[in-house]
């Protein structure tokens, strides 16, 4: 895809590069990149990703989202810099996945206990119903039926979009 695409739900402050380079992937964790991928450098409570740029760069990543000063730049490399990559990551994850939640009817469980359980009560309800369906829980996600592991209590945004 297109990184203008990607960029589809973003207002970009500064675009230093190619609009017109493929990306094949997003990250926000710059252990995961690979070459053609989109690193979000996401400024969080125990780190901040504006610090792995370097190594997004070097791992082969062609775009860098990024909030803060870059003092590296690199040739073939994009940069867009955004107000906020925290806002900026779920709505490129939301456009570099095919917006998959405008084509999905999603419920929502909330409250303080029994969340987990009456997901997973209605996942198997729907699916018994001939329903195709999927479940995203503390415990496991699945896909249709396809187990795929939980590895945090709520998903980030790019894992969600994935998943979705």
């Amino acid at each position: 895809m297109k990184l203008k695409e990607v960029l589809h739900y973003v207002k970009p402050l500064e675009i230093v590069g190619s609009e017109d380079v493929n990306v094949v992937g997003v990250q926000m964790d710059s252990r995961k990149v690979l070459n053609g991928h989109l690193f979000v450098a996401v400024k969080g409570t125990q780190t901040d990703g504006h610090d792995y740029i370097e190594k997004a760069i070097s791992l082969g990543a062609s775009v860098i989202v990024h909030s803060e000063p870059v003092g590296v730049k690199a040739e073939g490399v994009t940069f867009v810099r955004v107000a906020d990559t925290e806002d900026a990551v779920g709505r490129i994850a939301t456009s570099f996945y095919g917006d998959p939640s405008c084509k999905l009817r999603l419920v929502g469980v909330t409250g303080t206990n029994g969340k987990t359980t009456i997901a997973t009560v209605l996942y198997e309800l729907f699916r018994k119903m001939g329903h195709k369906c999927g479940l995203l829980s503390t415990v496991c996600n699945y896909v249709d039926g396809r187990a795929v592991p939980a590895s945090h209590t709520t998903p980030d945004p790019i894992s969600l979009n994935e998943l979705l």
